[in-house]
This record gives C-alpha cells, sequence and structure tokens, in this order.
C-alpha cells in the first residue's frame, strides 16, 4: 500500500497539480513570444504528463483506495460516510480533469493550427484549477484523519473537511508540488531538448525560477504545518521516520532530508543563474530525493496517527474509541462477526486466542512475518518460555509505554486466550527453527569426513 501511495501522491502532485501550470506557462510564453520551440517543447511535455497520469496515475488512484479498504475496512467504511457528499464531489471534479486533460492534449495541434490559441491556453488554466481542486478536496479527508476537530460534537460535513489541519496541509502540499512538478520538467526537458541549445538552457532557466519561487511558500507552509500537529503524534516522529528499530537515528535523517532540501535548492539555484552546468545526471538524482522526501512525508504522515486511523474516532485497529469501554467490559469476541469462537472456554483457549489476534493485532502485525508479534515478544521476554503473567500485564498496559498502539479492547478472559495463542506460537516457531536446522546438510557429511552417510 504504501508503493502505491507514493508513486500515486508523486504523479498526482509533481505531474498533475504542478506540472501542468507550468505547461500551460511555457504555452503563453511561446504563444506571445512568437516562438514555436517553446510551443512545441511544452508540447512534449504534455504528452509524457498525459500518459503518466492517464495511465499508472489513474490505476494507483483506484489501488490506494481498494488496498485501503482491505487493509481497514471500517476506516474507510467511516470515511465514506462523514464525506459521502464531499467524495461525490471530488468524483465530479476527478473526472472533469481527466477530460480536461485529454482535451488540452489532443486538441493543441488542431486548435493551434486554426488561429484558437488564446482558447486553447484557456482550457490549460482551467485543467491546472481543476488538478488542485482535486488535491484540495483529498487533503480535507487526509486532514480529518490527524484531526477531527469539531466533528464530533457537531457531525457536520463542514466541520469534518474544515478541520485544524486542512489549511496548513493543502497550503504545505500545493508549495510542495509546484516545486517537485519543476523536478519532473527539468528531466524532461533534457529528453525533449538538444544538447547546448538554446532552447534547453533558456527552459531550465525558466523552470528553476519556479521552483525558487516556491521556496519561500513552502518554508512557511511547513512551519505552519509542523504548529498544528497534534503534541501526541509529533512525538511519534522518531518512530515515524525510521521505524521503532532504529529510533536513535531519527535525528541524523532528519539531518539528512534537510542537506536534501538545501541540495535542491542548490541545483535549481544554479539552473537559475548558469543552466549550462546543469547535466541530465545533475537533474535525475534531485528528481530522485524528491521522490524520496514525498514518500518519508507520506510515511510520517501516516505513521503519526497512531494509535489512530482517524485522530480521537478510531483506533488502528478498528475499534471506535466510543465502542471500547464495551468491548472490554462484553469482549470484543461477543460482538465479532468473522470468527470461529464468540467466547473463550477452557477447551477453546487458543482458538480463541487465535481470533483475538485476528480481530485486534492483525491490522498491524503478522505472526512470523512483517512487524511479527514473535519477534516483538521474543524481544521483550528472550528465548526462553514466556511468561503468561507477565505477558497478560504488558497486554494491558502496553498502550501507556508505546503510546502508537491502541489499548487492548478485549476482555480478561480474551486476554488469557490471546497470551495462549501467542505462547502457542512460541512453541510452533522454535519446533520450525529446529526443523530447519536439522534439514541443513553440513559439508562434512557431504563428503564423509565424518563416516556419516
Amino acid at each position: 500500500m504504501a508503493v502505491i501511495a507514493s508513486i500515486h501522491v508523486f504523479i498526482n502532485h509533481a505531474f498533475a497539480v504542478g506540472a501542468y501550470p507550468i505547461v500551460t506557462l511555457m504555452e503563453y510564453r511561446g504563444w506571445k513570444k512568437g516562438d514555436g520551440a517553446w510551443d512545441e517543447l511544452a508540447y512534449k511535455v504534455t504528452f509524457a504528463l498525459f500518459v503518466v497520469t492517464t495511465t499508472l496515475g489513474a490505476l494507483t488512484g483506484v489501488g490506494i483506495w481498494f488496498s485501503a479498504a482491505l487493509i481497514a475496512p471500517f476506516g474507510i467504511g467511516s470515511l465514506l460516510r462523514v464525506f459521502f457528499w464531499g467524495w461525490f464531489i471530488e468524483w465530479i471534479v476527478f473526472i472533469s480533469e481527466v477530460i480536461l486533460i485529454m482535451i488540452y492534449f489532443l486538441s493543441w495541434k488542431r486548435m493551434s493550427a486554426s488561429g484558437r490559441k488564446r482558447a486553447h491556453i484557456g482550457i490549460g488554466v482551467i485543467l491546472s484549477v481543476f488538478s488542485w481542486l482535486t488535491m484540495a478536496i483529498i487533503v480535507g479527508i487526509l486532514g480529518f484523519m490527524m484531526g477531527s476537530g469539531r466533528w464530533p460534537e457537531t457531525q457536520s460535513l463542514f466541520s469534518a473537511f474544515f478541520n485544524p489541519i486542512y489549511l496548513p496541509q493543502l497550503a504545505f502540499r500545493t508549495a510542495f508540488a509546484m516545486g517537485v512538478a519543476g523536478l519532473c520538467v527539468w528531466f524532461l526537458i533534457f529528453f525533449f531538448t538538444s544538447k547546448g541549445s538554446g532552447l534547453r538552457h533558456g527552459s531550465v532557466r525558466y523552470v528553476s525560477r519556479w521552483m525558487l519561487v516556491w521556496i519561500i511558500p513552502f518554508v512557511a507552509a511547513s512551519v505552519w504545518y509542523w504548529k498544528v500537529v497534534p503534541a501526541a503524534m509529533a512525538a511519534n516522529i522518531d518512530v515515524a521516520l525510521v521505524t521503532q528499530r532504529f529510533t536513535q537515528w531519527h535525528e541524523t535523517l532528519a539531518i539528512i532530508m534537510f542537506c536534501a532540501i538545501g541540495a535542491l535548492i542548490l541545483v535549481a539555484g544554479a539552473g537559475a543563474l548558469k543552466p549550462k552546468l546543469l547535466t541530465s545526471i545533475l537533474l535525475f538524482v534531485p528528481l530522485l530525493l524528491g521522490l524520496w522526501l514525498l514518500g518519508h512525508f507520506e510515511r510520517v504522515r501516516e505513521f503519526v496517527r497512531k494509535p489512530y486511523v482517524i485522530a480521537d474516532y478510531m483506533y488502528s485497529n478498528g475499534v471506535r474509541v466510543s465502542e471500547l469501554p464495551v468491548l472490554q467490559r462484553d469482549g470484543v469476541l461477543t460482538h465479532a462477526t468473522y470468527v470461529n469462537n464468540h467466547t473463550v472456554t477452557s477447551g477453546n483457549q487458543i482458538g480463541a486466542g487465535r481470533d483475538v489476534f485476528v480481530v485486534t493485532c492483525s491490522r498491524c502485525h503478522t505472526t512470523t512475518g512483517i512487524n511479527s508479534v514473535v519477534t516483538k515478544f521474543r524481544n521483550l521476554y528472550g528465548e526462553q518460555p514466556w511468561d503468561k503473567n507477565a505477558m497478560g500485564a504488558f497486554i494491558h498496559t502496553m498502550h501507556t509505554s508505546r503510546t502508537f498502539m491502541p489499548p487492548f479492547p478485549g476482555n480478561d478472559k480474551e486476554a488469557d486466550a490471546l497470551v495462549a495463542y501467542l505462547k502457542q506460537l512460541q512453541v510452533d516457531h522454535e519446533f520450525i527453527l529446529a526443523a530447519q536446522n536439522s534439514w541443513t546438510v553440513k559439508p562434512a557429511e557431504v563428503t564423509g569426513a565424518t563416516g556419516g552417510p
């Protein structure tokens, strides 16, 4: 899901929101100066944008919500209920954007030849606005997931959409999109212009200046955004950047990220002053840095919400905050639909524990794979058989020591069943490891040096 989301956000921000204003301005410049080379360059760049946005952009746009619905169906269902009309409007805007993309590119040559250049540039302006509006609506939903504002009291779409995070995040994403769009257009220019030509140097200088214009808005929006992030979420930054295992490196990574931004500014400055110095490699590296930075931003934005998937409304395991007391009293299995055991007995403890794990833990943890729960408890209690009393106490209080984890939403019997299931996982895992070691053929056995078979 992270790969799909990162690719889609990069295409949306860089190729749609930011790049279409640039190519529209390039087309306008060619028209005003009577320079057909600039118009042809803008057309070729638009061709690349057209292909990427209508194929990979569209597929990842659908894919991100499809994968999110599989991972967190309760969260997506809640967002659909809260933002039904907002999403309805967003789809109308998005479909209009796709239609405008097709009209803008496919009518370029015909409208230019018929002398309707001004009208065609107007289509580019409208397309740029609709591309930004698509992002502006989605940011309302993304901001709601970080801070629901007054929505719990008002239950209104207006309160949900204009949440405390909305305007700062929109300002940040807008400035960021305009900047990384310059990186993409930079890179494309080197494919569509000749080495050492005046067109290459002039267009690189033009795009570099565009990027430099957005530096101050980007810095200001970044500070504004950071100031409105809730304190509890800001405390998760170190884990969000580099995972729990490498939290001691988060300051180093933050410094590297600031240096990367500084390097992008230096390259933009060089492009604005001495475009002849820039080579295709010097522009490809900044493009990768932009994608890397955007990927980290999306990871941090997703993680800092923990223990919530929707701030102050729903935990990351799909349990609503208002439901927690009821589930801790009655048991989470009592109200679960897709489980084999609705109660815990002496004869089904391990099976019920597996059901509890699937319902309450599997949104974030596997048994022995990525983010393995067996590995987590081995790090806590070592290789020896785990103490069930210590495990039970930890499960009930884990959210206090690891603030990015939600409270356990079950009762005492379900906690005991979960412990029994986890202890069985430890036994099974150790058995598998022992079996794998016994299957390993030693070199001495192959050569017969020990007298063995």
